[in-house]
C-alpha cells in the first residue's frame, strides 16, 4: 500500500527538514493508538532525523501501555504545563495525530491553534478539521493512526519503504497501537493492516513481547472489576443492547487506575444475541459519564454515539459523554437515558 497522496508526503518530507523542534500530540485520555503514533514519530524525528521532537498529551496514559513510551520523552500537559507550553512556544512544526481537531486535546486546544508553527493533522476519524492545518492526512478506511503513519513514513526519502529502517522503539509503538485499536486484529481490519504488520515482523518486531505487554500484564484489580461487571452491572435488553455502568464509588471501591477498565465493553459482543455494547464509566469530578459504544455489523456506533453522547468515531466503535446536570440531572439517571435512547435509536 502507498501512502495516500505522494505528493502530501513530499511535502511532510519537506516541512520536517525545515525544523528544528517538533511537538507531537494527540486527544485526551490518549489509547495506545494515540500513544503508539505519537512516540513512533517522535522517535522517527529524533533518530533518524535528528530533531528537537517531543510528544505533548492533554493528560497521563494508562499503566498498561506505558511501555510503549520506553524512554521517549513525553510531558502530560496536566502535570507539567509550564514545560509544555515552553516547548510549544519555540516549535516550528506541531503534528496533531489519532484526533481530527485541536479541540479534543482539551488544555492545549488553546495554545496549539495559537502556535505560529506549521500545523500538520495525521489521523483516521471523520469530519478533520482541515481549516485548521497546513497539511492533513485523513483516511478513515484504515485500522489506527498508527497504520496510517506507518504507510507514510515508508514514503520518507531516508526510509524509502523499508520499515527495517525505522527506530526499534518505532516499530514496536507503531505494531502496539495498530494492535489495540483493531483489539488484536477482531475489528477494522483491512488487507493493508495485515502487510503493515507483516513488514514490522519482517523487520524484527517482537510481536509477543506487544502482546505480553497489552494481555498478560494487568493488576488483579482489572479481573475482579470484570467478574463484578460481567457478573452483577450487565443489562441485556430485548432489543439485543448491553449495558454496563461503572459508578464513581466502583471505580474508587476497586481501587482502580486509569486505563483498566479498556476492552471491558467489548466483551459482550461475544453473546450472540447482543448487537450493541454501551459502557459508562462516571467521572464524579467532571460531572459527566465517559461513553464507549461497540457494535456488529449492521448497527452504526458511530451514529449512536453522535446522537446522543456528544461523540462519534467509527462504525463499529465510538465513544462520547453524558454530561449531568446538562443531559440528565443527576448520575443516577444514566440507565434510564441511555434505555431510551436506544429505544429510539434501534426502533
Amino acid at each position: 500500500m502507498d501512502c495516500p497522496d505522494l505528493h502530501i508526503c513530499a511535502l511532510l518530507d519537506q516541512w520536517i527538514d525545515a525544523a528544528g523542534t517538533v511537538t507531537l500530540t494527540a486527544h485526551t485520555f490518549p489509547d495506545g493508538d494515540a500513544l503508539g503514533s505519537t512516540v513512533a514519530l517522535c522517535r522517527y524525528l529524533r533518530e533518524r532525523r535528528g530533531k528537537d521532537a517531543v510528544v505533548i498529551l492533554p493528560n497521563p496514559y494508562s499503566e498498561d501501555i506505558a511501555f510503549i513510551a520506553a524512554d521517549t520523552p513525553v510531558l502530560c500537559y496536566s502535570k507539567s504545563p509550564e514545560q509544555a507550553e515552553a516547548h510549544i512556544a519555540r516549535t516550528d512544526l506541531v503534528i496533531c495525530l489519532d484526533c481530527n481537531a485541536f479541540n479534543r486535546t482539551e488544555g492545549l486546544q488553546d495554545i496549539l491553534s495559537a502556535s505560529s508553527a506549521r500545523k500538520v493533522l495525521i489521523d483516521h476519524h471523520l469530519g478533520p478539521d482541515r481549516d485548521a492545518f497546513g497539511l492533513v492526512f485523513s483516511t478513515p478506511d484504515i485500522s489506527s493512526t498508527c497504520e496510517h503513519l506507518f504507510w507514510i513514513l515508508l514514503q520518507m526519502k531516508d526510509i524509502a519503504g523499508d520499515a527495517g529502517k525505522l527506530p526499534e522503539v518505532a516499530r514496536t509503538a507503531l505494531l502496539a497501537g495498530m494492535t489495540t485499536d483493531t483489539n488484536n486484529f477482531a475489528n477494522s481490519v483491512f488487507p493493508s493492516t495485515f502487510e503493515m504488520a507483516s513488514a514490522l515482523l519482517a523487520a524484527g518486531t517482537d510481536r509477543e513481547s506487544v502482546l505480553s505487554h497489552l494481555y498478560n500484564s494487568y493488576r488483579e484489580n482489572r479481573i475482579r472489576l470484570i467478574g463484578y461487571l460481567l457478573g452483577e452491572k450487565l443489562r441485556i435488553t430485548d432489543s439485543g443492547a448491553a449495558i454496563m455502568i461503572l459508578t464513581a464509588d466502583e471505580y474508587r471501591r476497586f481501587r482502580l487506575r486509569e486505563g483498566e477498565s479498556e476492552g471491558i465493553v467489548n466483551m459482550p459482543l461475544a453473546i450472540r444475541r447482543v448487537r450493541i455494547s454501551i459502557f459508562l464509566k462516571e467521572y464524579a469530578e467532571d460531572g459527566n459519564f465517559h461513553i464507549s459504544v461497540r457494535s456488529k455489523r449492521g448497527i452504526s456506533a458511530a451514529d449512536y454515539a453522535r446522537e446522543f453522547f456528544h461523540g462519534g468515531g467509527h462504525e463499529l466503535a465510538s465513544g462520547g459523554r453524558l454530561y449531568y446536570p446538562r443531559d440528565i440531572a443527576v448520575p443516577e439517571e444514566a440507565e434510564a437515558y441511555v434505555l431510551s435512547s436506544l429505544e429510539k435509536f434501534l426502533a
